[in-house]
């Protein structure tokens, strides 16, 4: 018999808690849009090939939030316009609906739609509020019509849409959509966000799915435990004025987490993923003692635990087979086993294959399990844990990602050297576990929690917190034993429900400057409202610094795709294989169009690619699809902010190409030419900037912005405000995670 390998799909399930806790209205609809075009076919696909069990982790309060959708409850400000009769609608829900309908993927999700396109068009590139007013006009009433439908229709998945006879001839007639339609749309809406918990329990009763949990509020355990747990992976970091140390709530939030889930599947939870896979030996007593079975988290984390680098080739092949295998660490006297996702493959699916075809990336993804497999001894008593985002990928994919998952799963089924398992499934099987002495405290986001604490915005935010708790403890604390407690105990407990609150991790993610949106605004008013609410319901007044944002304007953004591994391309302006960038770093302009962020202006360049060989710095840039090979004439401009200031003018047309850098010391000096670059355009640009031109310090970070100036396309920057930060790679960059 064939010793197959185990291969375990972990799909995170997760949006923030968009109620706002002073009027109950949910600020934005991504739970309501993913539970209708994610939620339920991530689940339900699977009843087309049931052989590939796999293990879906669902958190707490987004099964709160769907359940609310799904009983009509929930009530969104994009549905409430959607719901206002196109006829009834002021000049302000207008320019809201030209604002934020459009936030979707425009290539895959809004081109697709003749008529959704041509609205777009007549609304422009920019969401810009002052432009809103003023394009406005333009818009029929029946424009804004079909915009309420369009943009509600789009975030139904397809393969629902095939299956109903409505929506499938809504979706064919494109256009001229009565109100009686759109209401029956948005009624069809909350009916779906009803089967997904009922779909979830079916495929768990019968096997084909295990379902884990994560802390109720998706809070980062380590740090509710103990914030100087940071230091760890950040040692130079600035950290909150006040220690946060509380491994009380990081049990609470367990607990309710847990209990959720019994309530709403009928037994416990044998598996969690802790919140954004962030671990340490504090909160390992804290889940193994409420009677987890087993959490999971990144392959760096093992890397750094057992201070041992994971070895993998230039194409992302991993032959440690340390990886693959779990692992059991006991703490005051309790064991639990923890499992270590593979990187490289589970970012393959969240970033690299919606560019590919497939067929394509299916059998890249089977090859690259096969190549694993192959270098075990005894494959059948490992594991290969891919865990990633089961809901935001989906869009950038033709086809809501449906043709590249049959594929995957067609080819998995077929295989009789693989086995897809659930991580119980596999923990039953194999009762081998390898020690684990110590667990490097980090996420499963470079291995630390920069994204959570250190940032003065992350700081200000935990200072709140614990500004408001220590508040509410001394308000408790003060009334127990007194007549009055009874009558102050649910105001007491809903303070310490929106405690909870604040502490997920959602409100840091979107603080500092390594994340930003079109929605910043909304996500900082909402933690702040919880922090208000909180006093409040202590009969305290709240500080006035509430009022105040805490987000800034100016922010540096990490691109959602680093590089992997040193690259050497060749500058030809082609791509002469897909594989001399495969390892490069990536930014598509849909990451700044998107539902999560700000979009571009302009419209010549849809993604562009970076990385780095010992060095240099080389980029690449990708024309729209629509342009094809465009001819320009064109221009952009590189600007490097930090470490040094460098500037790098190109111009393009056609094959044509010229590229010079310049750099100056100081604002009040002129920019001295430093010299041609090498350039080359065909049909992409590849540039290649060399380190000393650049003055950048291995292990440094780069600030920089770009602007594009494609003449009658318009002028693009990337970003739209602020700066991207580039990671050069530090001295062991290939030590770390590859060998060549």
């Amino acid at each position: 018999m064939e010793k197959r390998l185990n291969v375990a799909f972990v799909w995170h399930m997760h949006q923030p808690l968009y109620k706002d806790p002073l009027n109950g209205e949910y600020t934005l609809p991504w739970v309501l849009f993913h539970a209708t075009k994610d939620y339920y076919d991530m689940a339900a696909i699977l009843e087309e090939f049931p052989q590939v069990h796999q293990t879906f982790n669902l958190v707490p309060c987004l099964i709160e939030q769907i359940n609310e959708y799904a009983s009509g409850k929930a009530k969104d400000r994009y549905r409430r316009i959607a719901m206002l009769p196109a006829a009834k609608l002021t000049t302000d829900e207008k320019v809201f609906m030209l604002q934020f309908f459009f936030q979707a993927n425009w290539d895959n999700m809004i081109r697709p739609i003749p008529r959704y396109w041509d609205l777009l068009r007549k609304r422009g590139i920019s969401n810009e509020k002052d432009e809103m007013y003023q394009v406005l006009r333009y818009f029929t009433e029946q424009d804004y019509l079909d915009l309420q439908v369009l943009y509600n229709l789009i975030w139904i998945d397809p393969s629902i849409r095939e299956k109903d006879l409505f929506l499938k001839g809504l979706y064919e007639k494109g256009g001229g959509y009565t109100e009686d339609e759109k209401a029956l749309l948005l009624r069809k809406q909350t009916a779906i966000a009803g089967t997904i918990i009922p779909k979830y329990a079916e495929l768990k009763k019968k096997g084909i799915i295990e379902v884990s949990t994560t802390p109720y509020y998706h809070p980062i355990l380590p740090l509710l435990c103990d914030s100087d747990s940071a230091k760890e992976a950040m040692p130079g970091a600035t950290l909150p004025r006040e220690r946060f140390q509380h491994p009380e709530d990081a049990l609470t939030q367990i607990r309710r987490g847990l209990a959720l889930f019994k309530e709403t599947f009928g037994e416990r939870a044998r598996g969690m993923w802790p919140s954004e896979g962030s671990v340490s030996m504090d909160m390992l007593p804290l889940v193994s003692g409420e009677g987890v079975e087993w959490i999971a988290t990144d392959e760096e984390i093992l890397s750094n635990s057992l201070k041992r680098p994971i070895r993998r080739d230039q194409m992302g092949n991993c032959y440690d087979p340390f990886l693959y295998k779990p692992y059991e660490i006991a703490v005051n006297g309790r064991k639990i086993t923890i499992v270590f996702r593979d990187h490289v493959l589970s970012d393959l699916i969240g970033f690299d294959y919606a560019k590919m075809d497939p067929e394509h990336a299916a059998a890249d993804m089977v090859s690259r399990l096969g190549h694993i497999r192959n270098m075990l001894e005894n494959p059948e008593e490992h594991l290969v844990s891919i865990i990633l985002d089961g809901e935001n990928a989906w869009e950038h994919f033709r086809n809501d990602g449906r043709d590249f998952l049959c594929a995957l799963y067609s080819r998995l089924t077929a295989n009789p050297h693989l086995r897809c398992v659930t991580v119980s499934e596999f923990l039953d099987m194999n009762n081998k576990r390898e020690s684990l002495e110590w667990l490097y405290p980090g996420s499963w986001i470079s291995h630390n929690f920069k994204i959570w604490i250190g940032h003065v915005e992350d700081n200000t935010a935990w200072d709140y917190i614990s500004g408001a708790r220590s508040e509410l403890v001394k308000y408790e604390k003060a009334l127990k034993g007194t007549p009055e407690y009874e009558s102050k105990k649910e105001a007491i407990s809903e303070a310490w429900e929106e405690v909870y609150a604040s502490e997920g991790s959602d409100w840091f993610w979107w603080y500092g400057e390594e994340h930003s949106s079109m929605s910043d605004e909304d996500f900082d008013s909402l933690f702040r409202k919880h922090i208000k609410r909180i006093y409040q319901l202590i009969e305290k007044e709240p500080p006035d610094y509430l009022d105040i944002s805490i987000s800034s304007d100016i922010k540096s953004y990490r691109p959602p795709s680093e590089p992997r591994a040193f690259i050497k391309p060749a500058i030809d302006g082609m791509v002469s294989n897909y594989f001399e960038w495969l390892s490069s770093g990536s930014l598509e302009r849909t990451y700044f169009g998107s539902a999560m962020h700000k979009e571009i202006q302009g419209g010549l360049i849809n993604s562009i690619s970076y990385g780095f060989s010992n060095d240099a710095l080389y980029m690449r840039f990708d024309y729209l699809e629509e342009l094809g090979l465009f001819t320009g004439p064109w221009n952009f401009t590189v600007n490097f902010v930090h470490p040094k200031q460098v500037r790098v003018a190109a111009e393009i047309e056609g094959s044509s190409s010229s590229a010079e850098a310049f750099t100056k010391t100081s604002e009040k000096e002129r920019w001295a030419h430093s010299g041609p670059l090498e350039i080359a355009s065909d049909n992409v640009v590849e540039l290649a900037i060399p380190f000393t031109v650049l003055g950048a310090v291995k292990g440094e970070e780069m600030k920089l912005y770009i602007t594009i100036n494609g003449r009658e396309r318009g002028v693009e920057r990337w970003p739209v405000k602020g700066y991207l930060l580039f990671a050069v790679p530090p001295e062991d960059f290939e030590q770390q995670d590859w060998i060549v």
